[in-house]
């Protein structure tokens, strides 16, 4: 049973999964720095102030929340907790350095889950002992918004675990579904070959970008189209999931498409740097 649940990184997305968590959790917040810390904890009042302002929540939940959020820049700190979620940078060897060191400190019946969104859950639980107690809890950005959670199990993952994470997740009032793991899971795997075909069609002049992706909202009924939802995930992250794709996969959907990497190149990253297909530094 979940009642301490520890996150690894508190950026945007282990910022948003320890809000959530805090609703109902106690949680122990890790980052490498105090400032880190500052920042992410300032996201997360942020948002909550907002949610009082639109009386989605009350002061008392948002009071109640940040009350059920401790922060530390130790890994020790996460020792006793039931389930730790690891939210680093995508990437193989950091993610796995964070697990090993996990699996050193944390009670064995700690449950590891990662939230990586295009990296092989399995993979990386080679880097502990408990590969049983081992599963990807893949949330979506915005967290708090997004009620969607993909739980994905590995070769080794236990019953037990996997019901474990499915229960946690459904109890934070999201949607779970199943994956095996699969690069991509079941969202991104469908996903990056629609981005990748919207950029590449702008790319040989099939429509100007505002056309493609108001054919996708007003067509399709889709929230955003592919280049604005590009811009809002990050073209550098667009660029390493379809790398990684192609070289797993071999598959020409998976081919970034060169507009794509001369952005990235050039520093357009999207809204995060200011610039992407569009310019959002007015």
């Amino acid at each position: 049973m979940v009642k301490k649940v520890g996150i690894v990184g508190l950026g945007q997305m282990g910022g948003g999964i320890a809000q959530i968590a805090a609703s109902g959790y106690r949680v122990v917040a890790n980052e490498v720095s105090e400032e880190l810390i500052d920042r992410g904890l300032g996201g997360i009042e942020k948002r909550l102030n907002k949610a009082v302002e639109k009386e989605k929540i009350s002061k008392e939940d948002r009071d109640k929340i940040l009350g059920n959020i401790e922060t530390s820049t130790e890994l020790e700190s996460l020792a006793d907790c039931d389930l730790v979620i690891e939210a680093v940078i995508e990437d193989m060897m950091t993610k796995k350095e964070v697990f090993g060191e996990l699996d050193k400190i944390c009670k064995p019946e700690t449950i590891l889950a990662t939230n990586t969104s295009s990296l092989p859950v399995g993979d990386l639980s080679t880097a502990t002992g408990r590969r049983d107690k081992f599963v990807g809890l893949h949330f979506f950005n915005p967290v708090p918004i997004m009620k969607l959670v993909e739980v994905v199990r590995t070769l080794d993952t236990s019953n037990e675990t996997f019901e474990t994470a499915k229960s946690f997740a459904e109890s934070l009032g999201k949607v779970v579904v199943s994956a095996k793991d699969s690069p991509g899971f079941v969202v991104n795997v469908l996903l990056i070959p629609y981005l990748l075909d919207g950029i590449r069609h702008f790319e040989n002049g099939l429509a100007s970008r505002e056309d493609i992706d108001n054919a996708m909202k007003l067509g399709c009924g889709h929230p955003m189209g592919p280049l604005t939802l590009t811009d809002f995930i990050g073209l550098d992250t667009t660029l390493y999931i379809a790398d990684i794709f192609f070289n797993e996969f071999k598959d020409n959907r998976y081919a970034a498409p060169p507009l794509l990497r001369r952005m990235v190149n050039a520093g357009y990253l999207g809204k995060k740097s200011g610039r992407g297909f569009y310019d959002y530094r007015q």
